[in-house]
C-alpha cells in the first residue's frame, strides 16, 4: 500500500472525463486530499455579505482530483474508505438570492462565519452544534462525455451531500470511465439532512481516503456503509443513495434498490425484504437544494442485519 498527498493548488469545478488525472494509484493505496472550501478559497473569515455576492460562481465546488485507479473499467466497483476528515477551524454558511429550499422567504444575501472547535461550534448561540466533517462531493467521472457542472449528483456520486460520509464511513461507486477518475471536495464541518439554506458549514479540510477496486461487480448507484457513532445504539447503517428530479421517484428508486440489496446480499425473499423496509428502513432527504436533483438515502441500521462485507 502506497500513500500520496494531493494539494488543492489545482482544482476543477466541472465533471469531464477528458481531464487528465493528477495522480494514478493502485487498489489499496491511500490519498490525502487537501480540499479548499466550496468557494474555491474565495471566502475568508471577516468577508462581508456584499463582498460575498461578488465571488466567481464558476469556481464553486473547487474539487481536488481527478485520481485514476490503475485498471479500473466501467462495470467495476470502487470502494472509498473515509479514513479521516479534518476541518481547519473555520467555516461559513450563506443565503443566496434565488437558491435554497425556502428561496421565496429568504432572499436577502447573508453570510455567516463559524469558529470551529474540534468537535462543536458555539458560534450560533444559544445552539451548540456538533461537528461531523464530511465531503459533500465524492464522485467518479460520469459516463457521458463532455463537461458538466458539479451541482447535480447522479449514479457516479458527485454532489450527494450525504452527511453520513464522515470519518469511518465507506462509499461504493460504480465505475463509469476507464481509471474511474475520482475527485472530492465541498467539505462541510456539519450539515443537516436537506441542507435547506443551500450550505452546510462550508470549510476547507484535509481528507484521507483509501481506495479498493473490485472488478466485474454489479452496482447500480452509490452505496454507503456509515460509521458507528458515539451513541451506544448506533452501530452504523447501510444506505442506498438515489437522486432524481422528483423526490418521490428518488425515494421509490432507493427503496427498490434496498430491496434488491437485501435479496442479493442477505438472501431474503423479495416480499420479506419489502416488509423489512416498511418496518426498519429510514427514508431521508439528504439534499433538497441541488436543483433540479433531489437526493434521497434509504437507510437500514446494521444492527438489524447479520454482519457482512459488501464485496
Amino acid at each position: 500500500m502506497a500513500q500520496y498527498t494531493l494539494s488543492a493548488e489545482l482544482t476543477h469545478s466541472r465533471w469531464n472525463a477528458d481531464l487528465p488525472p493528477r495522480l494514478t494509484i493502485e487498489s489499496g493505496d491511500v490519498v490525502n486530499f487537501e480540499c479548499q472550501d466550496s468557494s474555491g478559497a474565495q471566502v475568508h473569515p471577516g468577508m462581508t455579505a456584499q463582498e460575498f455576492t461578488g465571488i466567481d460562481r464558476g469556481k464553486i465546488h473547487a474539487l481536488t482530483g481527478p485520481v485514476a485507479i490503475h485498471g479500473a473499467q466501467p462495470g467495476d466497483v470502487l470502494q472509498i474508505d473515509v479514513l479521516e476528515v479534518l476541518h481547519k477551524g473555520w467555516g461559513w454558511s450563506s443565503v443566496i438570492e434565488g437558491l435554497g429550499f425556502l428561496k421565496q422567504r429568504f432572499h436577502e444575501p447573508f453570510l455567516f462565519h463559524w469558529k470551529l472547535a474540534q468537535a462543536v461550534t458555539h458560534s450560533l448561540a444559544p445552539a451548540v452544534v456538533p461537528l461531523r466533517p464530511f465531503c459533500g462531493i465524492m464522485g467518479v467521472a460520469p459516463a457521458e462525455r463532455g463537461e458538466f457542472r458539479t451541482r447535480a449528483p447522479g449514479v457516479f456520486g458527485g454532489n450527494m451531500d450525504v452527511r453520513e460520509l464522515s470519518t469511518g464511513a465507506t462509499l461504493y461507486l460504480p465505475v463509469q470511465q476507464p481509471g474511474a477518475l475520482f475527485s472530492c471536495g465541498d467539505a462541510h464541518a456539519a450539515q443537516g439532512d436537506g441542507e435547506v439554506c443551500i450550505n452546510g458549514i462550508e470549510c476547507p479540510a484535509d481528507v484521507s481516503l483509501r481506495f479498493r477496486l473490485y472488478t466485474s461487480r454489479s452496482l447500480r448507484g452509490p452505496l454507503i456503509e456509515s460509521a458507528k457513532t458515539q451513541l451506544a445504539e448506533d452501530h452504523g447503517s447501510w444506505l442506498v443513495v438515489e437522486s432524481a428530479t422528483d423526490a418521490i421517484e428518488a425515494a421509490r428508486n432507493a427503496t427498490n434498490r434496498m430491496i434488491d440489496l437485501l435479496v442479493e446480499r442477505w438472501s431474503m425473499e423479495p416480499v420479506h425484504a419489502y416488509l423489512l423496509c416498511s418496518v426498519a428502513m429510514k427514508l431521508q432527504l439528504s439534499q433538497v437544494v441541488n436543483e433540479p436533483m433531489i437526493t434521497v438515502a434509504a437507510a437500514i441500521a446494521k444492527s438489524v442485519l447479520p454482519s457482512r462485507t459488501m464485496f
